[in-house]
């Protein structure tokens, strides 16, 4: 098996799957992803970076936000890696990360078996903080049409049932974005995490103020 050419042609795939798409889950999502894993991985002992790679690479693939189940996953992942002559027990350990690294509206409670698929969650996770996840939560608020802001919403009584209880987009950083910096999974993600919600809490006393004329 030549690892760079399973990579290239992975890319390859997964970008013709998901160029210009436009729910902050496209390309470039990927791209920044699997840059994150990998620096992170670099950085953790014991990691197979092939893995984190492909993992990241494959993670959003048919994803249960747009009607996919995990068999659908399982499924164009197994066709891809098999067709490249990727191992049984690879294959088996990139699906399991794309199967189980998602949020998932706070209801994923699925504790992480492998340093592989932690450090996936975890770029994942960088990328939906940040200045990054603070365009990407109003692409994906447009995207189902979801009002930017409703001032009815409480944000001391927030609590995220399936990621949107408030129905509008500055809800969702009190039901997931905020939440996600207590929910890493290793150090180096921890302290890349912290600057980034450090940034949102920024950006939201900025919006307050804008929002009640204040400045």
């Amino acid at each position: 098996m030549n690892k760079e050419l399973v990579l290239e042609k992975t890319r390859q795939f997964v970008k013709g799957k998901l160029e210009g798409e436009g729910s902050g889950h496209d390309w470039w999502h990927i791209v920044r992803v699997s840059n994150n894993a990998l620096d992170i991985a670099k950085q953790t002992e014991g990691t197979d970076c092939f893995i984190v790679e492909l993992g990241a690479l494959l993670h959003d693939i048919a994803d249960h936000k747009f009607g996919h189940t995990d068999d659908d996953r399982r499924r164009i992942i197994s066709d891809l890696l098999i067709e490249l002559e990727v191992s049984y027990e690879i294959i088996e350990e990139v699906i399991y990360i794309a199967n189980h690294i998602s949020f998932k509206g706070g209801t994923n409670k699925h504790k992480l078996t492998t340093i592989e698929a932690k450090i996936v969650q975890d770029a994942d996770r960088l990328d939906a903080i940040g200045a990054i996840g603070i365009g990407r939560a109003f692409a994906y608020g447009g995207h189902i049409n979801r009002p930017m802001y409703n001032p009815a919403f409480n944000k001391e009584t927030a609590k995220d049932i399936d990621g949107c209880t408030g129905n509008d987009t500055i809800s969702h950083f009190y039901e997931k974005l905020l939440l996600l910096k207590d929910l890493m999974n290793t150090e180096i993600g921890a302290q890349k995490a912290q600057i980034r919600h450090d940034i949102i809490v920024e950006f939201l006393n900025h919006f307050y103020a804008e929002w009640n004329g204040e400045i």
